[in-house]
């Protein structure tokens, strides 16, 4: 079997209308990705739909379609192959969906690819994007000038964009002459996977070369192992088995474990018996894997979705309350102390009540503490009480295990990670 290049997953963010989708359809039709007739097929549909010159766009929602369809745990359908990596392309469509591909579930981005009309330039979602990469812990990000076509290809458009964007990183702590500014049309197809013509004052990569330029993410195997839980499954001749994703270490056959909060809310504890991936007995996992398990001492009533596997000598923490630093996306009116949305953690939702608004920050940049309420926009430091039993660490002992995102009634309201936390007695 040739050995699987490394995986870096990418989120394509910016405001609506930029310009992202048909960018990545682009970047899917120019790579090989998809071919001639399923264009011809896409642009039919766009052109039935009375949106010409959308079908690029039209990609990516045959694939939200598929998404809906598809399963959670392979994100196989929209991965792309260079020279170096294999990537999985995150399309962030509006808010709703870009937090919940940003925060929950897979799709945890490396790298992001801001994405700003060279026409419109900076736009209030353009600012937001920036402060949520930056809260969430996007690290790398890499600025795309769409639209290049629509301002003549000329340089001092793209050298607007470059200007008003480096300020906005600058506000949110990016270092901009870190960043790479690529010159791009997306629906023309220009420094997409092609070098264009059009921009010969344009020294820089195109977007096929800059994945490659990503660095490439550590895998997070020297932090003890954590594997929340997707599933617990009962096979016969097996028993039980539980599924999910090795977020960080390395689990190995003879390892002593805990789960925790498990179902008495104070842990259980078992030994690896067997590790299955794609149907196949292992000595280990590591960090990125998705494994089944079968746990000596464990029953299928123990356990749960939710639930964290943990090497004994190592738990991760049962909360009592923790801090955190949140950006509010989307509420409906204002969030005021004793609000008690659900947190989407790793694989657990927990209702959480907000006890003390510490401070915020308005999307201005204006700050204050203990505000009364929290509106759209706003960024905040928090306290939060969990109702009911929550595993947890922070930001700075554990990123992959610090995130979240914040639901209420269908809908996402807020993400955020955990800085602070208070363990329960």
């Amino acid at each position: 079997m040739a050995k699987q290049k490394p995986t870096i997953n990418v989120a394509f963010v910016g405001h609506v209308d930029h310009g992202k989708s048909t960018t990545i359809g682009r970047l899917m039709f120019d790579s090989g990705k998809l071919s001639q007739q399923e264009l011809d097929k896409l642009k039919a549909e766009a052109q039935k739909h009375g949106k010409v010159g959308f079908e690029f766009a039209f990609v990516m929602d045959k694939f939200k379609e598929e998404r809906e369809r598809g399963v959670t745990i392979d994100l196989s359908y929209e991965k792309l192959i260079t020279n170096k990596y294999e990537v999985t392309i995150i399309d962030a469509p509006g808010h709703k969906d870009f937090i919940k591909n940003m925060i929950t579930g897979a799709s945890q981005s490396d790298a992001a690819f801001l994405t700003v009309s060279a026409k419109d330039g900076v736009q209030p979602q353009t600012k937001e994007h920036v402060w949520l990469l930056r809260t969430m812990g996007v690290g790398q990000i890499a600025v795309i000038a769409n639209k290049m076509d629509a301002v003549d290809y000329k340089e001092d458009a793209f050298n607007k964009v470059k200007a008003e964007v480096s300020t906005l990183l600058k506000q949110a702590g990016y270092k901009p002459d870190e960043i790479t500014f690529l010159a791009v049309s997306g629906f023309k197809g220009d420094n997409v996977v092609k070098k264009s013509a059009n921009m010969p004052w344009y020294k820089g990569p195109t977007i096929m070369e800059q994945l490659d330029l990503f660095k490439q993410p550590e895998k997070p195997t020297n932090l003890p192992l954590r594997m929340p839980l997707q599933d617990v499954y009962e096979i016969t001749g097996i028993g039980t088995v539980p599924v999910g994703k090795v977020e960080t270490g390395i689990i190995k056959v003879g390892q002593k474990v805990i789960i925790l909060p498990g179902r008495t809310g104070k842990g259980v504890e078992g030994e690896i018996r067997s590790v299955e991936m794609h149907h196949e007995q292992l000595p280990s996992a590591e960090a990125g894997d998705n494994v089944g398990v079968n746990i000596r001492g464990i029953g299928k009533k123990d356990v749960a979705r939710g639930d964290v596997v943990c090497d004994a000598a190592f738990p991760i923490p049962i909360v009592e309350e923790f801090v955190a630093q949140i950006a509010v996306i989307s509420h409906p009116t204002v969030i005021a102390k004793g609000y008690t949305p659900v947190f989407h953690l790793h694989t657990a939702q927990v209702p959480c009540q907000f006890i003390e608004l510490i401070e915020k920050t308005s999307p201005d940049g204006q700050s204050s503490k203990n505000p009364d309420f929290l509106k759209n926009g706003d960024l905040a430091k928090v306290r939060v009480k969990p109702i009911g039993n929550l595993v947890l660490e922070t930001q700075a002992k554990n990123p992959h295990m610090a995130r979240f995102a914040i639901r209420d009634a269908g809908a996402t309201v807020g993400a955020g990670v955990c800085i602070e936390i208070k363990e329960k007695k």
